[in-house]
């Protein structure tokens, strides 16, 4: 996959040569390239930014700059998505990063200041995506996050392909279960008994239990969309939980 970044910062994504995400760009998995919004600017001090029309707070990204940093990568016909990180967006969760990662290429632009001016979104960008519900800065972590989310679902890049299918959101919006490793006891902390013993039919029943147990307690509106069996609602019941 190649992921094209339009950012004013462009400094910011070297975060992302490291860990995950650094091996799978060395391994040529994932293509990421950022393109520095100022070296188009037609302005002879590279300005990016003026006074909004109409007045208020702030400045807003010129479309100029932008649009000419578009069209030098992303050349018509594109065969991608064109994204711009806002808090106005659909919410970023794991069923649109799947979607995503299905993607051969994406564009994202980061905004930056009071956001980036209305003719470059409705012209030039087919999707707008959120984090959340608050603002930030601007839209570089938000943009790394994103990326980050999509480039682990990519084939290879995650040593087990099992890893994304047991993680939260992935299997019936259930959050992830608790997970152990050595020593066996910690601070007088001893790891559950049903993980030792071997059967694994018993450890996935405990893992889903737990799942089950997480999910009502700290995030019980995904209950609502995830499909739980007659007896599984009637076990939530037995310990207190709707």
């Amino acid at each position: 996959m190649r992921i094209d970044v339009l950012t004013i910062f462009p400094e910011v994504f070297t975060a992302l040569d490291t860990s995950i995400i650094g091996r799978a760009k060395e391994t040529g998995l994932l293509d990421v390239q950022v393109t520095d919004i100022r070296a188009y600017s037609a302005s002879k001090h590279r300005n990016t930014d003026d006074y909004p029309y109409g007045g208020g707070a702030g400045m807003l990204m010129t479309a100029q700059p932008i649009v000419d940093a578009m069209r030098a990568v992303a050349q018509e016909p594109y065969d991608g998505l064109r994204i711009y990180m806002s808090p106005r967006g659909v919410p970023l969760n794991q069923q649109l990063a799947a979607k995503l990662s299905r993607q051969n290429r994406l564009l994202v632009l980061c905004g930056h200041y009071e956001g980036v001016d209305e003719r470059v979104l409705s012209r030039y960008i087919d999707l707008e995506v959120s984090i959340g519900d608050y603002v930030l800065t601007g839209g570089e972590l938000p943009a790394m996050v994103m990326i980050d989310c999509i480039a682990r679902l990519l084939d290879g890049v995650l040593g087990d392909s099992k890893s994304p299918q047991e993680e939260s959101f992935t299997d019936d919006f259930l959050l992830e279960y608790p997970q152990y490793t050595r020593p066996r006891e910690f601070e007088g902390m001893v790891v559950p008994e049903v993980l030792l013993n071997g059967n694994h039919e018993q450890i996935a029943a405990w893992r889903r239990q737990q799942r089950l147990l997480i999910t009502a307690v700290r995030r019980p509106d995904l209950l609502e969309k995830a499909s739980l069996t007659e007896e599984e609602r009637n076990w939530l019941s037995s310990q207190g939980l709707p």
